[in-house]
């Protein structure tokens, strides 16, 4: 079996394809960071507009041989380099429409 490590602030849970068959909770052990930079480049109607830019990866360990790494979007896209690194993909929602887990997990 595979081994998940939620590195996301938030506990994973992963449903099976019906959305209401909890199949996996991964609790967070960490967080993972793309480091972020802004630059304030204006203003419009009294508020900054700010230029962003995602850098290294903060938090990442080394990849390891059957183990996976659950990560946000904007981690996974700055290390692309990485090919154990997924987000959640496929969200459950409730009839609030706030997120409850996701039924699949994918690759950027």
């Amino acid at each position: 079996m595979i081994k998940m490590i939620n590195l996301t602030p938030h506990e994973a849970t992963i449903f099976a394809q019906d959305g209401s068959t909890v199949l996996h909770t991964v609790p967070s052990s960490g967080v993972a960071r793309a480091y972020q930079t802004r630059e304030q480049i204006g203003e419009i109607n009294g508020i900054p507009v700010c230029k962003t830019a995602y850098g290294a990866v903060e938090g990442l360990p080394a990849q390891e041989d059957g183990t996976i790494y659950i990560v946000s979007v904007l981690t996974a896209q700055a290390a692309k380099d990485r090919d154990d690194l997924y987000i959640v993909d496929d969200t459950v929602r409730d009839d609030a429409g706030r997120i409850l887990g996701c039924k699949a997990l994918a690759q950027i």
